[in-house]
């Protein structure tokens, strides 16, 4: 045996090596299927956050981009106050979609609503005056279904014409502030109202206590002056097609059927929705310009009117506010 040979290797270092190299090459192919799987799945998280945050965008039911003429149609639905989908702010976006589309030859405002905030009121009313000012070519029409009534009514005032089924419920001219005294139920149940204040007339309206006569008059001038701010938008949006000559009851709070605010003015004809398209506008495509706000909004508005209703409560500004209802 030649000494200068090298020895030779075991063949069990041999198999030992080949089983490392091919568990090697095992976990790395694992790992470039991990990330291959882990870029899938990331690109499909990606996809789906996409398509819900597309859905959440507020839409206008198809009002968008719409090639043929049509009746742009806007909502008010419900009681009407800053934090309903019958808002100010809301109603009037909804109406500068509508007036702003190119194909849209008129606007028709469908109401159903038993009024609310006067505040809330007035701003649509003037938004609607605005924009007639600022789009003369597009006329605006009123359709009560259910009800259009006090705010609601207020609202509709600011339309060209008004129209309503015979059994709706029109008119409401009217303000109310509404309470309760609970001074002898709190007597009678041994409760002790501690309330401190800062200004003489803070505790104006305090359900526990008697009834300040100089409280009353102060909230009985407010009501009766927005009152006549209420009648004085009334009388500007209908003019002489009012009846006011001999019905005294017009502006009193009173509310009549369709067929009998006709009578008296109120409105200009009886026809539904549909009815006023077709009849009156000359079309049958309705496009709803009505603006929902998204779920995202939705909470986010909560949120933010929970916490103004928790300090508003804490400093007592809540409990009674002037209601067109």
């Amino acid at each position: 045996m030649d000494s200068n040979q090298p020895p030779s290797q075991p063949q069990g270092n041999d198999k030992e090596w080949k089983l490392i190299e091919k568990l090697l090459g095992q976990a790395q192919a694992e790992q470039r299927k991990s990330r291959r799987w882990g870029v899938f799945f990331k690109t499909l998280t990606f996809i789906y956050l996409f398509v819900v945050l597309f859905m959440l965008i507020p839409g206008r039911d198809g009002a968008l981009a719409v090639s043929e003429p049509h009746v742009a149609v806007v909502d008010v639905d419900g009681v009407i106050s800053a934090d309903s989908e019958a808002s100010a702010d809301l109603i009037s976006a909804g109406l500068r979609e509508a007036f702003e589309a190119d194909n849209a030859k008129a606007v028709l405002l469908r109401i159903n609503s038993p009024g609310g905030s006067p505040v809330q009121s007035n701003q649509v009313y003037n938004e609607i005056r605005r924009l007639r000012e600022t789009h003369p070519e597009k006329k605006v029409y009123a359709a009560i279904t259910d009800t259009g009534a006090s705010g609601a009514y207020y609202i509709a005032s600011a339309a060209d014409d008004i129209y309503a089924d015979p059994a709706s419920i029109v008119g409401s001219i009217g303000v109310i502030m509404a309470g309760f005294g609970l001074q002898e139920a709190a007597e009678k149940l041994g409760v002790e109202r501690r309330v401190y204040t800062a200004g003489e007339n803070k505790d104006l309206m305090d359900p526990f206590a008697p009834v300040n006569p100089a409280h009353r008059r102060h909230v009985q001038e407010m009501l009766d002056e927005i009152h006549q701010q209420f009648i004085a938008a009334v009388k500007q949006g209908r003019g002489d097609r009012l009846k006011v000559d001999g019905h005294p009851e017009l502006f009193s709070g009173l509310f009549w059927t369709g067929e009998r605010a006709l009578d008296l003015g109120l409105i200009d004809g009886l026809k539904s929705p549909g009815q006023v398209a077709r009849d009156v506008i000359g079309l049958d495509k309705l496009v709803n310009y009505t603006y929902s706000p998204s779920p995202v909004e939705q909470l986010l508005q909560r949120f933010g009117v929970s916490i103004g209703k928790g300090l508003g409560s804490s400093l007592g500004l809540e409990q009674y506010v002037p209601d067109l209802r």
